[in-house]
């Protein structure tokens, strides 16, 4: 229970120390930083998809042969559509747009993009759920400390994540209690998610490589439609690239080390 209570807790407290950086950091993000946190980001959330979620999808029907690709792209196809009605029908706002997207609402730009971030933050905390209740299962072929690893590789991830969403908030305007506030709630949902999906792990378990594919393919669309499109626009892209590479290999690591 005490590891489970840490491995659902540990992607909020990443979340709220990089909206922490509003308390030390004056002024808006300088744009490289920015531009290597996006990066880097992408990097882990890419490597843990690939690592963690769809490899280990694939072992579990390593009977099937060939066909043991069927639940990884049957759940990869069916991520994608979760994530794509998602976005369709939530009004919300992508950092550095001035265009929102989804229903219109009268509801504030503040909390349009809070809304964007909770659509990024719900994959990971499904993804998050789907590991330890594989973990829990002796026939998943995913142990404890990968699903312990997947935790805080997302933790790691979240830390940017907190900051690139408190910086601007606070350049705006908004107090720095105000702008920490904000940018700590985004990453509520992840442990509600990650809670949601082990209560109904009993149901999951008999389709869990198709979950977890899933929830790899969730996260992918999040870094294909937010994520990298922000790190690529504008000037110090390779500042992204460098950022990527080093997530990528980080989350790469931990997996491997500790799976």
């Amino acid at each position: 229970m005490t590891v489970l209570l840490v491995g659902f807790l540990v992607p909020l407290l990443g979340t709220m120390f990089g909206s922490a950086f509003v308390f030390f950091m004056r002024g808006e993000m300088p744009q490289r930083l920015q531009k290597a946190l996006l990066g880097f980001a992408s990097g882990v959330m890419v490597a843990a998809s690939v690592w963690s979620l769809i490899l280990p999808a694939m072992a579990m029907e390593a009977d099937s042969e060939k066909w043991a690709v069927v639940p990884a792209a049957v759940g990869f196809l069916l991520g994608m559509g979760f994530l794509l009605m998602i976005d369709e029908l939530t009004p919300h706002l992508h950092l550095g747009s001035d265009k929102p997207e989804g229903p219109r609402t009268k509801i504030s730009r503040t909390m349009m993009l809070v809304l964007a971030v909770t659509i990024h933050n719900l994959p990971e905390g499904m993804a998050v759920g789907v590991v330890f209740a594989g973990a829990e299962n002796a026939t998943s072929m995913i142990s404890l400390s990968s699903a312990v690893a997947v935790s805080l590789g997302i933790a790691i991830q979240n830390v940017p994540e907190g900051a690139i969403i408190s910086m601007p908030l606070r350049a705006a305007g908004n107090s720095r209690w105000r702008s920490f506030l904000i940018g700590s709630l985004s990453g509520v949902v992840e442990p509600l998610g990650a809670v949601a999906v082990l209560l109904l792990s009993a149901f999951f378990l008999p389709i869990l490589p198709y979950m977890l594919a899933f929830a790899a393919s969730a996260m992918l669309y999040v870094v294909v439609e937010e994520l990298i499109p922000e790190a690529s626009q504008g000037q110090h892209s390779n500042f992204s690239t460098v950022g990527f590479a080093i997530g990528f290999v980080l989350m790469m690591v931990l997996d491997v080390v500790m799976g």
